[in-house]
């Protein structure tokens, strides 16, 4: 007998994935949490019945969400993450040597369990002596933080349930007021596809366009995601993503990164017509 995984994009598309094995099922006080082997994708996280991360293309969303900013400012020493139990993210802010300090704030501690136990291409990292881990809401963690951190990446659930306060204003004001002086945030906004995609990427790019006097999206291929095509937001107090990027500097870390690269970071800001009319109509 075959066993398929169907995430639903919208009432009229699905991914299917054909499973080997289910490795872990669990529901805690926010959510089911379920992890299986797969033919194709290898081991795949799925949230309340969503993919969330495949092994095969996982890299892609993980590593534009660190190498970005960190190419930018290559003095961040403090950062903050929010969401990102599956810890790929940290398994990225590690890799540099400069980073001192590591705050991740995740509200459901059974997803870290999980994924420590089932997923250690991702979560192989979480042990690092500069990570701290914060099992609490994210909202109302950085709402008490004041010119504290250098990078605050929001990796975050889609804007339902226990993600749903991550894509408000107040949230991306309380992350602001958070940022040191040349602070960068950055968080994943969504698709440019399915019609309640679009509406979640334009929302929350309207809000980080009021907060933040730098403030752009930019683009990564995720092929499991919904539609492919997957909007992440940068907002920052004063550094451009293009003018002031530093790739001499980035690429002395010797980094051997799977995806990202200093040519693909100028390209990524630039947003196919489709897109832009979208986001700006």
């Amino acid at each position: 007998m075959q066993l398929w995984f169907s995430d639903e994009h919208t009432a009229h598309a699905r991914l299917q994935i054909r499973l080997k094995e289910h490795l872990y099922s669990g529901r805690s006080e926010f959510q089911r949490i379920d992890i299986y082997d797969s033919h194709e994708f290898g081991r795949v996280l799925i949230l309340d019945g969503v993919l969330m991360l495949s092994e095969m293309d996982e890299f892609v969303y993980h590593e534009m969400l660190v190498h970005v900013p960190m190419a930018v400012n290559p003095l961040v020493e403090r950062v903050l993450v929010i969401g990102a139990g599956d810890g790929g993210i940290v398994r990225e802010l590690v890799r540099y040597g400069g980073i001192k300090s590591i705050d991740m704030v995740e509200i459901d501690e059974m997803v870290v369990a999980a994924c420590r136990a089932h997923l250690p291409a991702t979560a192989g990292c979480l042990d690092d002596p500069r990570l701290r881990i914060y099992y609490e809401d994210g909202l109302r963690f950085v709402r008490n933080k004041a010119d504290e951190y250098d990078l605050i990446i929001v990796d975050s659930t889609d804007p339902v349930g226990p993600g749903e306060g991550l894509f408000t204003k107040e949230f991306y004001g309380n992350c602001y007021k958070a940022l040191t002086k040349d602070g960068i945030m950055v968080n994943q906004m969504g698709g440019v596809v399915y019609a309640d995609d679009i509406a979640t990427a334009k929302r929350s790019y309207e809000r980080i366009k009021s907060t933040f006097p730098v403030a752009l999206c930019y683009q990564a291929h995720v092929c499991t995601y919904p539609g492919g095509l997957w909007l992440l937001g940068y907002g920052s107090k004063g550094l451009h993503p293009a003018h002031d990027l530093k790739a001499d500097k980035w690429r002395e870390n010797g980094l051997d990164t799977r995806y990202y690269n200093t040519d693909l970071h100028t390209s990524s800001f630039v947003m196919p017509n489709n897109v832009k009319k979208l986001l700006e109509g």
